[in-house]
């Protein structure tokens, strides 16, 4: 009855070399039993960076690009009036308020705009670390099993 065990070794190192992508073929007639604790110890030693949580995604760059974008365009708006002062006190409070809001919302649009680019800058370089993340963790994996005498194939 030992025929089962010797197929269920296999499959389980199977399963647990999928996280990988690559496949270990015993060269030197390492068992079931060994390949799989080899497999695991590879894994821990490659740190399985596929396995890796990445994290959370990176959002509200738009909201902050406004935010920060309104102020800007606000207290801007506040020194150009303060510039030209003897015209700028002659106009209506409402006039200068109404003033401060439309620099400050075409400010907030531009900001916007920017911080949705940033953020999108921000994710393509979390993907592609993660891919580098990966990719050194599927070669350490790989040096490994071929050291302890596995032929690994993507």
């Amino acid at each position: 009855m030992k025929t089962p065990m010797y197929c269920a070794v296999p499959l389980l190192a199977l399963f647990c070399l999928g996280a990988t992508a690559q496949t270990a073929t015993p060269l030197k007639g390492q068992s079931p039993a060994t390949t799989q604790q080899d497999s695991a110890a590879c894994q821990a030693l490659a740190g399985n960076g596929a396995s890796a949580t990445p994290e959370s995604p990176r959002s509200g760059g738009r909201v902050r690009g406004a935010a920060a974008g309104a102020a800007a365009g606000a207290a801007v708006a506040g020194a150009r009036g303060r510039q030209h002062e003897e015209v700028y006190d002659r106009l209506d409070d409402d006039v200068k308020q109404q003033y401060r809001q439309n620099q400050a919302k075409d400010a907030a649009v531009a900001g916007a705009v920017v911080g949705g680019s940033r953020q999108r800058q921000e994710r393509r370089q979390d993907r592609a670390a993660q891919s580098q993340a990966n990719a050194a963790a599927a070669s350490t994996y790989a040096s490994c099993m071929q050291q302890r005498g596995y032929q690994v194939t993507p």
